[in-house]
């Protein structure tokens, strides 16, 4: 680089403190240069740093968003997995039974109540009743308990009326002499006794209350004849406080709580056990009140109903009911017109009284023939079997109140039950 002397403008020599010219000294002329090539390289580097940060800065940022998308990615990928795991935990089944495929899709049957068949199937029975050695009438039961002597079999009344003898064939195949200890045509009810040695197993007792409508339960016992012993049926409790209307001979009609199933009931069926998820009897079956017509529609005799009088039955004891002592036809029956019963429009429902006992409570109570009994204790009479529902919930020696319209007016009248001698 040339120095120019700042006094006379000449080029002096390199390494030249004074100008070889005029004298002037020359090194504030350097010190200006070096500070301003000094300078220079200061801008020159704060540039190449600026350069080098801005750089920086693209790349920090780059890196933050990369980490933002790869955070996403993570999140997606976990929610994946997670989706997949539950959706996995959801079809699994250690129990599953897959019954086939169609284009690559498992159908599999998870429901199983083989456990719950397990649970109650070697304590069912078939039963057989005959008379003079001629046979009456076969159907189910189940054994309910058993002692140090003897087991104890339930079965529908209406399966062993009449009987002079009675058999009882075990799942395991042996056919057993049973005994009639107790039975009621009422409720539909018997109980047996077998010897305890022969005994393969007891069914374990529920309780139907507990139970909802939907609940799946079934049914096990001899649908038509011997060689289908052993039927398991399978449905769902469809009603579980159902009142149905029975007419059955010698007790004439009357009202029943009962379960109701869409599980197959069968002829032979009855006295057999409704058994609930858990393998416990919650009802026994009764073809009595199935109505042939509909299919898809069986009943029950809650077990609660059945368990409530047992003690009598096991002891041999009649069952105490209630009584007013009156011969009853319904408001629609054509005996009205032979009696000459009239009624105004508001008497619509209800059941007329057609004879009454001598000495009896409804003779001490002053009731009369062609009297109308439309109430008791405020509760609604439709027709006699809902009058015999109602009184049996009472017991002997109560005093009940029967609302009766005579001769065009409603009257009330206090009876005291006595006991009934009719089973």
């Amino acid at each position: 680089m040339k120095k120019i002397c700042e006094k006379c403008g000449k080029e002096i020599k390199e390494g030249s403190k004074y100008c070889q010219y005029c004298g002037a000294k020359i090194q504030e002329t350097k010190n200006k240069d070096t500070k301003e090539e000094s300078k220079t390289n200061q801008d020159n580097e704060k540039h190449i740093d600026n350069k080098i940060a801005s750089k920086k800065s693209k790349i920090t940022e780059t890196l933050k968003n990369n980490k933002t998308i790869i955070f996403i990615i993570f999140i997606v990928l976990i929610l994946c997995i997670c989706l997949f795991i539950s959706i996995l935990a959801l079809c699994k089944n250690d129990n599953a039974i897959t019954y086939g495929t169609h284009e690559n899709v498992n159908i599999t049957e998870s429901n199983t109540i083989k456990k719950a068949i397990d649970k109650v199937y070697n304590a069912v029975v078939y039963v057989e009743s005959s008379r003079n050695n001629t046979a009456l009438s076969s159907g189910s039961g189940f054994i309910y308990k058993k002692d140090k002597d003897s087991g104890y079999i339930m079965t529908n009344y209406h399966v062993i009326e009449n009987a002079s003898a009675i058999s009882v064939t075990t799942m395991t195949g042996e056919e057993v002499k049973a005994t009639a200890v107790g039975g009621d045509a009422y409720s539909d009810v018997a109980v047996l006794k077998i010897d305890a040695s022969k005994v393969p197993d007891v069914a374990s007792i529920g309780d139907s209350t507990k139970s909802e409508v939907g609940d799946t339960v079934f049914t096990v016992g001899t649908p038509i004849d011997k060689e289908y012993m052993g039927t398991v049926t399978k449905g769902i409790l469809s009603n579980n406080a159902k009142t149905i209307t029975v007419n059955a001979g010698n007790t004439g009609a009357y009202k029943m709580e009962v379960l109701q199933t869409d599980a197959s009931i069968n002829p032979g069926n009855s006295g057999g056990p409704l058994v609930n998820i858990n393998g416990e009897v919650i009802g026994i079956t009764s073809m009595k009140l199935v109505t042939t017509e509909i299919e898809g529609m069986g009943f029950a005799i809650p077990i609660e109903v059945a368990m409530s009088n047992v003690e009598n039955l096991e002891n041999g004891k009649s069952t105490e009911r209630p009584y007013i002592g009156v011969s009853l036809y319904d408001l629609d029956n054509i005996m009205m017109y032979r009696y000459g019963v009239q009624t105004d429009g508001d008497v619509k429902e209800g059941t007329v009284i057609a004879e009454v006992e001598k000495n009896s409570p409804a003779d001490k109570a002053e009731l009369k023939a062609n009297d109308i009994i439309t109430a008791i204790d405020g509760e609604k009479v439709t027709d006699s079997a809902s009058l015999k529902y109602i009184l049996y919930k009472h017991s002997v020696g109560d005093t009940i109140t029967l609302k009766v319209y005579r001769n065009g007016k409603d009257i009330d009248i206090k009876v005291k039950l006595d006991k009934s001698t009719n089973n």
